[in-house]
């Protein structure tokens, strides 16, 4: 199980640009290929396409890079999370599995000839300059990216900490592009913060799933029932922005809330290595060489304290997979807007020690048999963001269904293929709409660094107050009921 584990470590929402695409890896055995044939007519085809460029392409062309490129495109056209990892790509990838890596902060994907932000990273360059999820990157220094492979786009935005690269960003409901000088540093992202946000009520963030995640979610609890003095009434789960990560921080973090043994997820896939299932014990979200349990000295009462897991449009694949487990097993309620819908899994699979595939091998389930993919997890209560001048503040940010070559979902039942699809059950979710800022008195405001717990942020002020009704109806189902004396009073 533990092998497995490992092997579906990725879960990101797009490519790495000293990003949080994080992953565990083992070497792969070879495997049988069944004994299908070759294709050979479109094997004779590729190289006879090969044969002619090599003759007539304007300049002389090594074999190397006519492979590379071959296998590059062929990878890419399967869908938008698999890719060829040459030496470069395969290190940076490596790499940022640490929590520390050099670039902007930037999680990104390609859409359209663009590069598409999907989340910036909280406490990064890239976040603290104002980019925002949605956000298309149109030139990188003088380099426009139309045209140009995303791998490429990366490497150009990476470099030494402490030099700059300027990003032209396109924006909806801005009239020109915007234009962003960003200094490169050496990134380290603090996973998990926490607070308490008022006597009560506890707080915990997390940006992105990573090695010390669920740790760090253990150590949060903790030290919010310490501040406390006394029993917490409500926590808010903030994974908004929060683009995915490692599978066992997934499984942790929701095994923090969950009793015991309580399914978490399961993949479906082809092979008897796609299949497992994932349930809350120290086993599926322990470190190697993690002794004892993270969660052995949190207050049992985390278990059954009311829980809001606040989402949004950024919040993909690990954060997808705690929020519809949670959701699931009917232990917490989602309030804010659809998720990303990133539903399928990635296995790095070696090539040799430089170049490794990062191929799409299974889609996962929530423990009700719901796929996530190209559809996301709905919130029980709707709250939508801010806005401003009656733009919304994401009205740009696109999903898994919007990516070209995304997977189908097996249990939509638009699908019309899997036998096994249940009908959806449709319920009128309440929507809550924020107010409508019509005149921002500082047009920056919007871009500052957020506080962790911010009055103006409406979603978590919402959020809250989804806490606080719940604190009320517990109260009402405990009080004792009226003595028929009392009544007549």
């Amino acid at each position: 199980m533990k092998h497995k584990l490992q092997k579906f470590g990725l879960l990101s929402a797009g490519a790495a640009l000293g990003v949080v695409i994080s992953l565990s890896f083992t070497a792969v055995a070879e495997k049988d290929t069944g004994g299908n044939p070759l294709p050979v007519d479109e094997l004779r085809a590729f190289t006879t396409v090969f044969g002619l460029i090599k003759q007539n392409y304007v300049e002389p062309v090594e074999d190397k890079k006519l492979i590379t490129e071959a296998i590059k495109g062929m990878v890419s056209g399967l869908d938008p999370h698999s890719s060829y990892l040459d030496a470069d790509s395969f290190k940076d990838l490596q790499e940022s599995t640490q929590g520390e890596f050099g670039g902007l902060g930037l999680e990104v994907n390609m859409e359209d000839g663009l590069v598409r932000i999907v989340s910036p990273i909280e406490d990064t360059p890239a976040y603290k300059a104002g980019i925002k999820a949605g956000d298309f990157i149109m030139k990188i220094d003088d380099t426009p990216v139309q045209g140009i492979a995303l791998n490429e786009a990366v490497s150009k935005m990476r470099g030494k900490p402490g030099t700059t690269v300027t990003l032209t960003i396109l924006r909806k409901g801005e009239g020109k592009p915007l234009v962003f000088p960003l200094k490169r540093a050496v990134i380290k992202t603090q996973s998990v913060k926490s607070k308490l946000a008022e006597p009560g009520y506890g707080y915990i963030r997390v940006t992105q799933f990573q090695e010390h995640t669920t740790e760090n979610v253990a150590q949060a609890i903790e030290k919010l029932y310490k501040d406390n003095k006394a029993p917490l009434k409500g926590i808010v789960l903030d994974l908004r922005n929060d683009p995915g990560g490692l599978l066992n921080g997934a499984v942790g973090v929701a095994a923090a809330f969950l009793p015991k043994d309580s399914l978490v997820v399961y993949t479906e896939g082809r092979t008897a290595d796609a299949k497992i299932k994932l349930s809350a014990t120290k086993e599926n979200y322990l470190r190697p060489g993690s002794k004892g349990d993270y969660f052995a000295s949190t207050p049992k009462e985390v278990k059954t304290v009311p829980l809001v897991v606040l989402v949004n449009g950024g919040s993909a694949s690990a954060s997808e997979i705690v929020a519809g487990a949670l959701q699931d097993q009917k232990r917490a309620l989602i309030v804010g807007t659809q998720t990303f819908g990133k539903g399928s899994v990635q296995t790095i699979l070696p090539i040799d020690e430089k170049s490794a595939l990062k191929l799409t091998t299974a889609r996962y389930f929530t423990p009700g048999g719901r796929s996530i993919q190209a559809k996301g997890i709905t919130p029980d209560i709707e709250v939508q963001e801010a806005t401003v001048n009656g733009v919304e503040a994401n009205s740009f940010m696109l999903r898994e269904a919007d990516l070209e070559h995304h997977l189908n979902n097996p249990t939509d039942k638009n699908a019309g293929k899997d036998k096994a699809s249940k009908p959806e059950v449709k319920v009128e979710k309440p929507v809550v709409k924020p107010p409508v800022k019509t005149n921002a008195s500082d047009p920056d405001a919007e871009n500052a660094p957020r506080e962790l717990v911010s009055k103006s942020d409406y979603q978590l002020q919402q959020a809250f107050s989804v806490l606080k009704v719940q604190q009320l109806l517990l109260q009402k189902q405990a009080a004792p009921a009226p003595t028929k004396e009392t009544a007549t009073k």
